[in-house]
């Protein structure tokens, strides 16, 4: 069957205004999209239309940055299609780009309709995975710091009063002496506050001596971020008490974590400056180190600021980034993109953050698929943090930073990984109750909802089937 004709789309202002925006060169910009270099300058000059293949090349690689620059052209509708259309977990045969643009144009609400079927579709594998994690917690409702981690999520992870407000708080302090100077002063010139070293808490803040007590045996990194959180505390108040009342949390409790992790929030932001930052990160690819050493900051910070990057009209990659322990728990979680996992620990064995939680300060990468087809790129490194006294054990545990593989250009650390070859990437999955493999050695117990097949006369690795 032959092509629609499609209207001829000349939107090179657009492309050039992304391609900007997001500093990229022409030539990697057309590695993204698999076109010539010179097609692209075609396009960005005028002289050639985008197809239909380089629209959905563009939405499908920037599907946040292209939904916004070209709204008319019904990207997202674009983006949702070609989800459902060739998400491998449906079992059906995949519907190639040129079928999916036919739909569009010849069947717009037959298309649409396989759109919200597919998007009903993940919506209950997460309700699935949110009463999973219900049923492990054995909590009837939401605890306090429940309410605030999905708060937070639902953000985006991303607070734009808080962060311009730090980013321009950041701005206003001279650059020429050591971080830990700025603060200090900072709270001493604007707010009468004495910052002294003692020992008995990480930050203990005493409004009615006006005194700041700061561990001094903690690293430099730490003891810059409780200044910083102090000082959001003192100049932000407002804001985030604005934030706060309008928050839909149950509890005083919820609202006081709430208040604390704004003020955490506003601290890197602060330390880590948006523009300056996300600048910096394009600049070295997102190498950890390199940033940690340019901002002074932890490469637990650094990690957990790449994630916050999506402020609109100049968002960073997106990624997803966790905190793991020695038993498995996740304890602090944030994704940018489809990854998710459950949130009550129970995470799959195969991924890389269990094996980097056990070998400190080493840096491991993988490949890892999903049951619904998408790849990822994973940075995991395993940290410990020091402790003032052998009687206290240093807490031991693992980050892991990472994004899909059609960024993999952009992250360091994907270099000499094969993203795309056949077998190369690990299968993972967001917990075995959940989890619809059928041929995992590693898994723990059958998922919820099927039925199992046991035949006594033959024994594998798994000891059961199901449908």
């Amino acid at each position: 069957m032959a092509d629609v004709p499609r209207p001829r789309i000349f939107a090179g202002d657009r492309v050039r205004a992304l391609r900007a925006r997001l500093s990229l060169s022409q030539t990697a910009l057309s590695r993204r999209l698999g076109i010539s270099t010179s097609y692209l300058s075609q396009i960005e000059s005028g002289d050639r239309p985008i197809t239909g293949g380089v629209l959905g090349a563009l939405a499908r690689a920037f599907p946040l940055d292209w939904v916004d620059v070209a709204p008319e052209d019904d990207s997202a509708a674009l983006v949702g299609a070609l989800e459902a259309g060739t998400d491998p977990s449906v079992p059906a045969a995949l519907l190639d780009e040129d079928a999916i643009l036919r739909g569009l144009k010849q069947q717009p609400l037959v298309t649409r309709r396989m759109t919200a079927l597919h998007a009903a579709l993940r919506r209950s594998q997460e309700q699935l995975r949110v009463l999973d994690d219900r049923v492990d917690a054995s909590q009837p409702t939401l605890l306090p710091w429940e309410e605030v981690r999905d708060w937070f999520q639902g953000s985006g992870n991303y607070i734009d009063p808080l962060d311009r407000f730090a980013e321009a708080l950041a701005d206003a302090l001279p650059g020429t002496r050591s971080t830990a100077t700025l603060l200090t002063e900072r709270l001493r010139d604007a707010h009468g506050i004495a910052v002294i070293e003692d020992g008995s808490a990480l930050r203990a803040y005493d409004a009615a001596r006006a005194t700041l007590l700061i561990d001094g045996a903690q690293p430099i990194e730490t003891r810059h971020f409780q200044l910083a959180h102090q000082l959001i505390r003192l100049e932000a108040d407002a804001l985030i008490e604005g934030i706060v009342a309008a928050a839909p949390l149950r509890s005083d409790a919820a609202r006081e974590l709430l208040r604390v992790g704004l003020a955490n929030y506003g601290a890197g932001a602060l330390l880590m400056p948006y523009a300056r930052f996300r600048a910096e990160a394009r600049r070295c690819r997102h190498d950890v180190d390199a940033l940690r050493q340019r901002f002074g900051v932890s490469f637990e910070q650094i990690c957990h600021r790449l994630s916050t990057l999506q402020r609109p009209g100049a968002p960073g990659i997106p990624f997803f980034f966790c905190r793991i322990d020695m038993a498995g728990n996740i304890t602090k979680r944030h994704s940018a993109t489809r990854l998710q996992f459950a949130q009550y620990g129970g995470a799959c064995p195969l991924w890389v953050a269990h094996e980097a939680v056990a070998i400190s300060d080493r840096i491991l990468v993988q490949v890892a698929e999903m049951p619904d087809g998408a790849r990822y790129v994973s940075m995991a490194k395993g940290l410990v943090k020091a402790t003032a006294s052998y009687r206290r054990t240093p807490r031991r545990y693992a980050v892991v930073l990472g994004c899909e593989v059609e960024h993999a250009g952009d992250f360091v650390y994907g270099d000499g990984l094969d993203v795309g070859g056949a077998g190369s990437a690990t299968p993972i999955g967001p917990s075995c109750r959940i989890c619809p493999r059928r041929d995992c050695d590693q898994r723990a117990f059958p998922p919820a909802g099927r039925e199992l097949l046991i035949d006594p006369d033959r024994r594998t690795i798994v000891p059961y089937a199901f449908e």
